[in-house]
């Protein structure tokens, strides 16, 4: 829901070396607030060049007024708290009441004028991540401007030269900032409403936390030993499902501030990358993937045919960041048996259980788990667990959605005849498979092979 909080008060006084006297502080808009943790509607525009809207998964476009031919936007720079999935939240810093803050999004040509409130315990400044503007507004303190000090408020203004897709974060203390969530993605439609003009346009950024069980604030000193690996700060089964209609042409922009780069790959389907943060990507070099990886730093935007029904999954492709508050130091205990080791520990502690010595799956099982924290792999299905966390959701291809509907449409009807099926396992015994080593030290018609001189060899 988007709430007023009210004018900035003290906060809306403007720095006049910032504004140089061009906009006055009564004449800033009101800041919207974000309370709902679920994606938006699409914001349509009322006036100007037509263009299809884009929806945020779990986010939403933040909403601007005309000031002249100036297109005037607010973003409030605030600690947060923001909910991963239901059963864990974490105290963020971000933008009107969200980590990550609200899609920017206007026109090619658009002069645009954000005024930015710092209600952060410190200094802060923003960077247009890839959007070309005057040096003096590309927001790096202390380089191209002073840092934006407690309760004050910068304006920033510039022409939105190219059409693309972009972010936004802060060059002042970035790397506590970056790390507690201070980070947005911006949008820019091509003026020319035809241009690569699609049916459904998404876009969502990620981002990653370390946040030990029982605990609300993420470590922000951390360069790879994460646990959360978000889409816009939510983990799956809290990450939204993407709807789409059965024939659409879709859209899929993604920004990547985490500190790896992610395979994003989706299933039942093929795409072309159609756009990076630095602009358009030609038809003629294109060419088809199901996996794209998404660099740090860096934009990476696939326009796909939405043209096979059914419920398809999307995700990161590392395996450990479709995973939720897992251990980087868990033993593997496959084919160890725990029974003795089960009964000691259960003397000391009856709630605890052993796992591990068949894998890590754990199903529909309960156990306890700390305060604050999530199950490693959590999520299900019509068929059962999906075990699954982290980067993942479904995209859920359906005919007859209306236009501005993605809502979920719940579990796909699979027509009879297509859904894998268990067969009745033969009586005998399936022949085993003969071992490395038993193969070469064995020769034609399976006699044994001399092995003098062999002794040097490695594996052997």
């Amino acid at each position: 829901m988007l709430s007023r909080r009210g004018f900035i008060g003290s906060a809306a006084l403007i720095s006049a070396s910032a504004v140089s006297g061009r906009v006055q502080a009564a004449n800033i808009p009101e800041a919207p607030f974000m309370e709902k943790a679920t994606m938006q509607p699409p914001l349509h525009p009322t006036s100007g060049p037509d263009y299809n809207p884009v929806v945020t998964l779990n986010g939403w476009t933040l909403p601007w007024r005309m000031n002249g031919d100036w297109k005037e936007f607010h973003l409030v720079a605030e600690p947060v708290v923001r909910e991963f999935a239901e059963g864990m939240k974490a105290f963020l810093w971000g933008y009107n009441g969200q980590s990550p803050g609200p899609t920017i999004e206007c026109v090619e040509g658009d002069k645009v004028r954000i005024f930015v409130t710092n209600r952060l315990p410190e200094a802060t400044t923003v960077h247009w991540h890839g959007v070309i503007l005057p040096s003096g507004m590309d927001g790096v303190g202390g380089l191209n401007q002073p840092h934006i000090p407690v309760g004050k408020t910068f304006v920033y203004e510039f022409e939105m030269k190219y059409s693309g897709t972009f972010m936004y974060h802060p060059h002042s203390d970035e790397m506590v900032q970056m790390a507690m969530g201070m980070m947005g993605m911006i949008v820019v439609h091509p003026r020319d409403p035809g241009f690569r003009r699609v049916d459904r346009d998404f876009v969502f950024i990620m981002s990653t936390y370390l946040i030990d069980p029982g605990t609300y604030l993420p470590k922000v000193t951390e360069m790879t030993d994460f646990n959360m690996w978000t889409w816009n700060s939510r983990v799956f089964p809290g990450i939204d499902p993407i709807a789409v209609r059965l024939g659409d042409r879709v859209r899929v922009r993604i920004g990547n501030l985490t500190m790896t780069n992610h395979p994003i790959h989706l299933h039942g389907h093929k795409f072309n990358v159609t756009c990076t943060d630095g602009g358009w990507i030609p038809e003629t070099a294109q060419y088809p993937e199901t996996t794209t990886d998404v660099p740090v730093g860096a934009v990476r935007v696939f326009d796909v045919l939405a043209d096979n029904p059914g419920d398809w999954a999307f995700h990161c492709h590392k395996s450990h960041h479709t995973m939720n508050a897992m251990g980087h130091d868990v033993r593997n205990m496959i084919g160890v048996s725990k029974k003795d080791l089960a009964k000691a520990v259960g003397k000391l502690a009856p709630d605890a259980m052993v796992m591990g010595s068949t894998g890590m799956a754990m199903g529909e099982m309960e156990m306890p788990m700390p305060d604050n924290t999530l199950m490693m792999m959590s999520g299900s299905g019509q068929f059962g667990p999906i075990e699954m966390g982290g980067m993942f959701t479904v995209m859920k291809i359906r005919e007859g959605l209306a236009r501005d509907d993605y809502k979920d449409p719940g579990p796909y009807k699979f027509p009879k005849g297509t859904v894998a099926y268990e067969i009745e396992a033969p009586n005998k015994e399936a022949p085993r498979q003969t071992g490395a080593k038993e193969q070469i030290t064995k020769g034609k018609g399976g006699k044994p092979m001399d092995m003098k001189g062999m002794k040097g060899m490695k594996g052997m």
